[in-house]
């Protein structure tokens, strides 16, 4: 087994995988993934008929003490609307600037081999100051 750090990257690379087939198998359009900005970065950039997607993939081994999702807070949902004005702002963004911006949480919770993904589309609404 990989040791803890590499361990996590792994881990959370197969849940993106997992998510970004999820969203196309919905008809997404996968714009970037991983995408930074600085400090800054977002798991993956999609769009559809909605409007351009800003997701947040949350992966975990089985859970133990809170569902993955739950660790998007307030101080992680500023830094995502924040780097989502940034990419807008970008050559790459400004075709969707018109769009509706969705902010969507994918949670993938693995159990053993098993895994399980939740998607929670329009999570949440950023509150812009």
């Amino acid at each position: 087994m990989d040791s803890g750090g590499n361990y996590r990257q792994s881990l959370g690379r197969l849940g993106e995988d997992m998510a970004c087939r999820f969203l196309q198998g919905r008809g997404h359009a996968i714009l970037e993934r991983n995408w930074r900005s600085g400090h800054l970065e977002i798991d993956i950039i999609s769009f559809n008929e909605e409007g351009i997607h800003f997701v947040e993939v949350k992966t975990r081994r089985k859970n133990i003490q809170a569902p993955p999702q739950e660790n998007v807070g307030g101080i992680k949902q500023a830094r995502i609307a924040k780097a989502a004005m940034r990419f807008l702002k970008t050559r790459k963004g400004l075709p969707f600037g018109n769009h509706e911006c969705l902010f969507d949480i994918v949670a993938v919770t693995f159990d053993g081999k098993e895994a399980t993904l939740e998607w929670f589309p329009q999570a949440y609404i950023p509150l812009y100051l």
